[in-house]
């Protein structure tokens, strides 16, 4: 028995897991697509199941919506991406997902240290900014911005 070439809104919300309102979302975003039947309904090319199983992924491993966007925009949203178009994605992720995994790790060592000393010290705190000098260079949490950066630049040498 062939299947269908095309699924309903609702079976696609059954089959990938997510609400009808996301898929919905996921359309007004441009990430996925849909046509209309004489009637108005949505229907899907089976290859959405794919993306949508890979926004979702990405999506957990904290890829921004905008950039799945843009790592999708040289695929026809209407089909799954195919092993070349995969690779080049996860090319482009793997480098994020790193800066993240560095970024939290030295975030969990700082914060542990501090933690460790038992008195969250004001005199060896990594994240100390007495008097507040770190203000000239720019805000948020520079000592951490800083330490990122230096780990960017290292890297794309």
């Amino acid at each position: 028995m062939a299947l269908p070439p095309e699924l309903s809104v609702g079976e696609v919300a059954r089959r990938s897991g997510v609400a009808v309102s996301t898929l919905h979302f996921y359309e007004s975003k441009g990430l996925i697509a849909s046509r209309r039947t004489g009637g108005n309904q949505r229907r899907y090319m089976r290859g959405v199941l794919r993306r949508i199983a890979i926004i979702r992924i990405a999506q957990r491993a904290g890829i921004p919506l905008e950039e799945i966007k843009q790592t999708f925009a040289a695929i026809p949203p209407d089909r799954a991406p195919s092993i070349r178009e995969w690779e080049r994605a996860m090319c482009r992720w793997t480098e994020t997902l790193q800066q993240r995994i560095d970024d939290l790790t030295d975030l969990r060592d700082k914060l542990f240290n501090c933690i460790g000393c038992g008195c969250l010290s004001v005199t060896q705190c990594p994240l100390r900014n007495r008097d507040d000098k770190l203000a000239a260079e720019g805000p948020g949490p520079r000592i951490l911005i800083t330490a990122a950066e230096r780990r960017r630049r290292k890297r794309t040498g």
